[in-house]
């Protein structure tokens, strides 16, 4: 199907097409840099970029999560194993939908740096995990306003996943904390009050540095 025609029903079908990504395997690629050599990878204008911003992402937490598969800490929990395992096959399907949105304007496989993660241990993982998910609700909630029509529909849904899985390793990590009060996340005070913090993409990007070998320019990326 052409992407066009594609999007015309993705709407509708949602659940189908995540079912047929799902058989595209869970294993990732062989990482690859954005550009060789570079040290800056530049995102397009329009809604290219949008997109390809959001598949960096949707990449990041996609490679956390197999990475907590293939060696999963010792101490997790009863029935955390395959609930981190359903997290990161939800991350695999957000990744392949966008890289097939985007086609042949998709950047390449990124190799991510996870240094500053501790794989080792349940809280570690859970850690890291609480603040890649709540990164990823408050970019999409940034980027909202910066799309329309198909896409803005189709990332809506993405979107709403990722706020359940933030919702749930935040309670893995701190029972009970669901409705708990954080100005980081849920703004508290002003017109937005109870509304889910929105990250400029310039914001997000600087969030995930510490994950990167490289600088991501979003400065051609839209604004308004």
């Amino acid at each position: 199907m052409q992407r066009r025609s594609f999007f015309r029903v993705a709407g509708a079908t949602v659940a189908a097409s995540t079912l047929v990504l799902a058989g595209c395997g869970t294993d990732d690629p062989t990482p690859t840099t954005p550009a060789a050599g570079a040290n800056v990878l530049t995102l397009a204008a329009g809604e290219v970029g949008l997109l390809n911003y959001a598949y960096i992402l949707e990449q990041l937490e996609a490679a956390f999560y197999q990475k907590v598969v293939d060696a999963p800490p010792a101490d997790l929990r009863a029935g955390e194993k395959e609930a981190l395992t359903e997290l990161r096959d939800h991350e695999v399907i957000h990744r392949e939908f966008l890289k097939f949105a985007l086609a042949d304007k998709a950047i390449g496989t990124i190799e991510f740096n996870f240094s500053s993660v501790t794989f080792t241990t349940r809280e570690g993982v859970f850690t890291a995990a609480k603040k890649l998910e709540d990164l990823g609700v408050a970019a999409y909630a940034g980027v909202g306003k910066l799309l329309s029509g198909s896409y803005l529909a189709l990332l809506a849904k993405i979107a709403s996943v990722e706020a359940r899985h933030a919702a749930y390793v935040r309670d893995a990590l701190q029972p009970n904390s669901f409705g708990t009060p954080d100005a980081g996340i849920i703004a508290t005070t002003g017109d937005y009050a109870g509304l889910n913090v929105a990250l400029t993409p310039a914001q997000a990007m600087a969030a995930a540095a510490p994950f990167l070998n490289f600088t991501v320019d979003v400065s051609q990326l839209p604004t308004t």
